[in-house]
């Protein structure tokens, strides 16, 4: 009898391998930008849709002067709530795409990395349409509301040379976060910038302590997307801080992530692999407003690129994330 999924897949341990090996093989991850929390793990796995994650604002204000019978005015400590929102997503294969797997030394191993690597990938896509909600803009009573209109710099209307991506350029972007720049540490970019930057020598090599190599602009670790936004010959790049997105897997109750199934009557039969997926991916400080919602289940990617969903409750310098327009040249 041939070897069938349900031969070699145990759900039990293909989830959390799957879940392990995602997050190995995201660049999103082993550039740091995404971080996983035990606290999102456990917000991600709540049956509400929303959380709410309050938090105290800075002290803010000035010293007083120290005088003889003079009392001190007493501040207060105020707060704010950060939400996010729980993805719930899905995906199933037959396996018959998975059949050059099945040859493999350790199959579920196989598998796995084939599955992964496709999270890897989704995953790639849900931060990028997060990022075109959070940088976006929209039109409230007659005016344009960008939520995030502080940390974009929007160069794409220069001049010739002047609306080209440059190593200059690309400090005034950094720059935008002041004194707290350093906490940028990675840029996500399309590939058609990079190229560009590559031409110019501008793209350096590098290996980390385990003898991975890796790209880098400017001391920055280099991600490449295809899916950064381009129009009209304008090109987004983006700069992140060391865990600017927070991340958590979920397993709400009754949450069932991988599940096999057969079709006996289908020719010889085919095998199905169900893979699912229940988790947050926040950008830290910018909070889910549920403005724009079809499903109470999940978000779609289209909701997340809606800015009416997003507003900013960190103070500025606090999200580490910069939006960068500009042209190629």
């Amino acid at each position: 009898m041939a070897t069938t999924l349900q031969d070699i897949i145990v759900p039990e341990l293909f989830t959390p391998y799957t879940v392990q090996k995602t997050m190995e093989l995201s660049a999103l991850f082993t550039s740091g930008i995404v971080a996983h929390s035990p606290e999102f793990d456990r917000l991600a796995s709540e049956a509400a849709p929303l959380h709410n994650m309050p938090f105290f604002e800075d002290l803010a204000g000035d010293s007083e002067n120290v005088i003889e019978g003079n009392d001190l005015t007493a501040a207060k400590i105020t707060s704010k709530a950060d939400v996010s929102t729980t993805i719930r997503r899905a995906k199933a294969w037959a396996a018959t795409d998975l059949s050059a797997a099945l040859a493999g030394k350790d199959p579920m191993a196989a598998i796995g990395s084939l599955v992964a690597g496709f999270w890897a990938r989704d995953m790639q896509k849900e931060l990028i349409n997060t990022l075109n909600g959070v940088f976006g803009s929209y039109t409230a009573e007659g005016e344009t509301v960008t939520p995030l209109a502080d940390h974009i710099l929007d160069i794409s209307g220069g001049t010739g040379a002047a609306a080209n991506i440059s190593a200059s350029a690309f400090i005034d972007a950094c720059q935008l976060l002041g004194d707290a720049q350093g906490q940028l540490t990675a840029v996500a970019m399309h590939s058609a910038t990079k190229a560009y930057l590559k031409k110019q020598n501008l793209i350096q090599t590098e290996r980390d302590s385990t003898d991975v190599e890796f790209e880098v602009y400017q001391g920055r670790r280099v991600i490449v997307d295809d899916g950064c936004p381009v129009a009209n010959g304008v090109y987004t790049t983006y700069l992140f801080g060391q865990g600017a997105v927070a991340y958590g897997n979920g397993s709400p109750v009754g949450f069932v992530p991988t599940e096999i199934d057969r079709d006996k009557r289908k020719g010889s039969g085919i095998d199905y692999l169900i893979n699912r997926k229940t988790f947050i991916l926040h950008p830290r400080g910018v909070k889910f407003t549920n403005t724009v919602r079809a499903n109470t289940e999940t978000v779609s990617r289209a909701e997340l690129a809606n800015a009416k969903n997003w507003e900013r409750v960190y103070e500025p310098k606090a999200i580490r994330m910069v939006c960068f327009k500009h042209k190629l040249g």
